[in-house]
C-alpha cells in the first residue's frame, strides 16, 4: 500500500505551517507531524520575531548585526534577503491573526528596538494562528502521530518520503517534499526544546545523501530556568532587553567585565561567561528592579511559569543557567529552500541557509522560518506535474524493540564533549564512542517509532561531532579550549 500527495510537509513548526499554506492553493498538501500538530519549537519561542517595522530602523542596521552576532561566517546574500523580506512577513503573520504588541524591544546583539512580541510567549501565539489558518484550509490535511522514517530519493531526486502510520510503514510519493523538522535540542542533556527535537531531518538528509553544512554552530541559550529536569524553562532574551542583570552567587554583575554590551552581549559570549561562573556557584537573572506592575504586564507567562516553580519574578534572583537552544547549520539550501538534492525543498532550524553564520542573532529564527518557506511559491513551476511512483526498499514495522539506554548516553556525550566548551580530545573521545552506539544501533532489524528516532539521535550527534573535530579553531558557538 502506498498514498499520494501533491506535497508533502514533514514538521508542524511555523516554517512547516508556512509552507503547507504557500503550497496549498498549487495543489494538495499533507503535513506530517510525529506527535500534536501543536508539538514543536515554535510554541516554546518566547522573545519575539526580528524585523525592521520603523522608519529610524534600517535593513542595514539589522544585517549588520546579523552579520556581527555570526562572526561574520554568515552568507550575507541570505543575510540581505532575509532583512529585505522581514516586513511582508510580519504582515503576512498579522493576516493570519497573530496579536502583536504595539511596542518592539531590544534584545542580544540588536542595536534597535526591532523585536516584535505578543507578551511574552509570541511563538505559541504564532503557531496558534498559523495552526487555525491550516486546520481551514480545505487543500491541507495534517497527520499527527506519524513518523518519517526515510526519504524516497534515487538519482539525486526525491520523490517523496517512508512514513509510520498506525503501526504500519506507508511509502507516500509527491511532487515536491519539505523537510520543516526543526532542531536537535534533544540531543543535549540540557535544553530548552521539545521532546520532538531529535535531529530527524538532519539525519534522513544524510541518509539520502544531502549536503550539509555548519553543524559545528550549536547555540546554547544563555538563560534557562536551573532546576533538575529538561527541557528547562526558557528565561526569554526579552528579559535582559527589558533590563534583567546577572549576578553570581555573592551578588557581583560579572557581564561588566565581560563584554562592553554586558547582558546583551552575543548569546555565545554570555553562555559562556555564565558557565564559566557556575564553577564558583550559582548565577542568577535579576529585574526585581522594574517593579511588580511592569513585570506581570510584561511578562505575564514566565511570572506564572516561575510562581509554578516556587519563584517570583517581581521578588526572586532566579537561578539560570545555559542550555542546547538552536542549531545554526544543517541541511545547505538556497534563498529559495532548494537543497542538493531535487525536489527537496527544507525550511526553519533544519536548514542551513548561511543566514546565522557562527552564532544566531536573537529573534532571527521565527523570521528565517517564515520569510523562506514563503519562497517555494516561485519554484511551483519547475516541480514535476504528476507524482512519480517509484521502488522503494521494504523494511518491516516491528511493535516491540527491546528498548536501550543510548539516548541518555548521547545526551551526557554531547554535553560533555560537544557543549559549551570543547577540546580536541574530548571531541575525539565523543566520535569514538558515537560511532560504536551507531553500530549498535544499525545491528537492529526492523523499525519501530523508538528505534528510528534512536538512530537519527545517535546519527546526528555523531555529524556534530565530526563537523566540530574539523574545525580547529574557535568561532562564535564553537569554542575550542585547547
Amino acid at each position: 500500500m502506498n498514498a499520494k500527495t501533491d506535497f508533502v510537509v514533514i514538521g508542524s513548526g511555523i516554517a512547516g505551517l508556512n509552507a503547507a499554506l504557500t503550497l496549498a492553493p498549487y495543489g494538495k498538501v499533507l503535513i506530517i507531524t510525529k506527535k500534536k500538530i501543536t508539538d514543536s519549537s515554535t510554541s516554546f519561542a518566547q522573545g519575539g520575531i526580528a524585523a525592521v517595522t520603523n522608519q529610524k530602523d534600517s535593513f542595514d542596521s539589522h544585517l549588520q548585526d546579523t552579520l556581527k552576532a555570526g562572526n561574520f561566517h554568515n552568507k550575507k546574500n541570505a543575510v540581505t534577503f532575509l532583512v529585505a523580506h522581514g516586513p511582508k512577513a510580519i504582515e503576512q503573520l498579522v493576516r493570519v491573526g497573530v496579536p502583536f504588541d504595539k511596542s518592539t524591544s531590544f534584545e542580544a546583539a540588536h542595536s534597535f528596538p526591532r523585536i516584535l512580541h505578543a507578551t511574552d510567549f509570541t511563538g505559541r501565539e504564532i503557531e496558534k494562528a498559523l495552526v487555525v489558518a491550516v486546520l481551514k484550509n480545505p487543500s491541507i490535511t495534517v497527520w499527527e502521530n506519524s513518523y518519517a522514517v526515510d526519504l524516497i530519493v534515487s538519482d539525486n531526486q526525491c520523490f517523496g518520503v517512508q512514513v509510520i502510520k498506525n503501526g504500519s510503514l506507508i511509502p507516500l510519493f509527491s511532487r515536491a517534499t519539505v523537510l520543516a523538522t526543526g532542531g536537535v535540542g534533544q540531543l543535549y542533556a540540557w535544553t530548552t526544546n521539545p521532546a520532538v527535537a531529535t535531529g530527524d531531518g538532519i539525519a534522513m538528509a544524510k541518509r539520502a545523501g544531502a549536503k550539509l553544512a555548519d553543524l559545528e554552530f550549536m547555540q546554547f541559550h544563555p538563560t534557562a530556568f536551573k532546576e533538575k529536569a529538561s527541557p528547562l524553562l526558557l528565561l526569554s532574551e526579552a528579559l535582559r532587553g527589558e533590563g534583567a542583570v546577572l549576578e553570581s552567587e555573592k551578588g557581583e554583575r560579572f557581564m561588566l567585565k565581560e563584554h562592553p554590551d554586558r547582558e546583551l552581549a552575543p548569546r555565545d559570549v554570555v553562555a559562556r561567561a555564565i558557565f564559566k561562573k557556575q564553577q564558583e556557584g550559582n548565577v542568577y537573572l535579576d529585574i526585581r528592579h522594574k517593579g511588580e506592575e511592569f513585570l506581570i504586564r510584561r511578562f505575564p507567562n514566565i511570572y506564572r511559569a516561575l510562581q509554578k516553580k516556587g519563584y517570583d519574578l517581581t521578588k526572586d534572583r532566579i537561578p539560570v543557567t545555559p542550555a542546547a537552544h538552536f542549531l545554526c547549520g544543517g541541511v545547505v539550501t538556497d534563498t529559495k529552500g532548494k537543497t542538493s538534492i531535487k525536489n527537496l525543498f527544507a525550511y526553519g532550524e533544519v536548514a542551513a541557509t548561511g543566514v546565522h553564520g557562527a552564532n544566531r542573532l536573537a529573534s532571527n529564527s521565527l523570521l528565517e522560518g517564515m520569510v523562506f518557506s514563503s519562497q517555494i511559491a516561485s519554484c511551483i513551476n519547475a516541480l514535476p506535474k504528476k507524482i512519480r511512483v517509484v521502488k522503494v526498499p521494504r523494511v518491516s514495522y516491528k511493535k516491540k524493540i527491546k528498548s536501550n539506554n543510548f539516548r541518555k548516553l548521547v545526551k551526557e556525550i554531547m554535553w560533555n564533549y560537544v557543549g559549551i566548551e570543547r577540546s580536541r580530545k574530548g571531541l575525539q573521545h565523543a566520535i569514538e564512542m558515537l560511532k560504536t552506539l551507531e553500530e549498535k544501533v544499525g545491528k537492529e532489524r526492523g523499525i519501530n517509532e523508538t528505534c528510528i528516532e534512536t538512530k537519527n539521535i545517535v546519527q546526528t550527534a555523531l555529524l556534530i561531532a565530526t563537523a566540530a573535530s574539523k574545525r580547529k579553531k574557535s568561532l562564535g558557538t564553537h569554542y575550542v579550549i585547547e
